[in-house]
């Protein structure tokens, strides 16, 4: 009993010691971390797939699909924002398609959980985007998509939670003949893009240092590997080669002839002519047998390619 009392005094004095932050229930969490918010600028932080609204400008508001990781949540956060924020995947699905089903047949998501990255899936305009040349309703409708993208874009940037120096776009088929036309003309956005299933048919462009990843099967017939086909329904010229958008890129950005094997051990493998002096690099992933589809395991290659390009000043 008398030890009991003599410890007394001390306890005492241990929890006086202690200030209110201290203790592990307070509102900062553990150790005095801040809890990030329920959102950021409308935008949510917990971990999943969030469907979303913006005001691009035009009569109605346009909708897009965002995969949070759950990283995110598990970053300091400082004065309501990341301490670091995160790199941001644009992966844009194809005609007659909508978000959806990018998120699910791109394996995008896998990605996103896996490595910390925010994946934006936006919808089209009536299942289409105004690629250029090509396609649908929203070529017709002369759809600003370059200003929703844009504007998606520069909404999670400003809010901190995307990384503008580690922003890219990808999409398949229509999606990704919207991405070269995001990087031809929304110069300086996106680091990198990858296209899958899509030639490059566009009246302009004027762009920036971009990596660029082709990717497409050789036997696609709807974007034929070696051209052909026609761009639309009611555009008979046919769609350029492959080859073209390869050696636009190649060149634009001063780079050599595909020299190099690019390999990565669960997605395709692809030629690249390496890094020039912009830190730029051109690839093109050559699926022998593709069809017009989404290849097996191409988020892992995109994204391994995406990883190693961030936007240098």
């Amino acid at each position: 009993m008398r030890r009991v009392a003599s410890l007394a005094p001390a306890l005492l004095l241990l929890l006086a010691g202690c200030s209110p932050g201290d203790a592990p229930d307070r509102p900062g969490g553990a150790a005095g971390r801040e809890r990030p918010p329920a959102e950021v600028a409308g935008v949510p932080t917990a971990a999943g797939t969030h469907r979303l609204k913006l005001d691009a400008g035009g009569v109605n508001k346009r909708e897009y699909r965002l995969r949070v990781p759950p990283q995110l949540a598990d970053r300091r956060w400082r004065d309501g924002r990341p301490a670091e924020p995160l790199p941001l995947v644009v992966a844009m699905h194809g005609g007659a398609a909508n978000a959806e089903r990018m998120e699910r047949i791109s394996g995008l998501d896998e990605t996103a959980d896996r490595e910390g990255v925010l994946v934006a899936y936006p919808e089209g305009w009536l299942m289409s985007w105004n690629a250029g040349f090509c396609c649908g309703p929203a070529k017709l409708a002369k759809t600003d998509d370059i200003g929703f993208i844009t504007e998606l874009v520069g909404r999670l940037t400003d809010a901190g939670l995307a990384d503008p120096d580690r922003v890219y776009a990808t999409g398949f088929s229509n999606g990704a003949a919207m991405a070269y036309r995001l990087a031809c003309e929304a110069p300086g956005t996106f680091a990198a893009i990858g296209a899958v299933s899509a030639a490059m048919a566009m009246p302009r462009c004027d762009p920036a240092p971009t990596s660029v990843l082709v990717m497409h099967g050789t036997r696609d017939g709807n974007v034929p590997y070696d051209g052909g086909g026609r761009i639309d329904w009611n555009d008979p010229r046919p769609f350029p080669p492959v080859s073209h958008a390869v050696d636009y890129w190649r060149k634009e950005n001063g780079l050599p002839p595909l020299g190099r094997t690019l390999e990565v051990g669960d997605g395709p493998d692809c030629r690249t002519t390496g890094r020039g002096g912009a830190g730029t690099e051109v690839a093109l992933c050559r699926i022998e047998g593709g069809g017009h589809a989404w290849p097996e395991g191409a988020h892992n290659t995109l994204w391994t390619f995406f990883e190693d390009h961030p936007r240098r000043d």
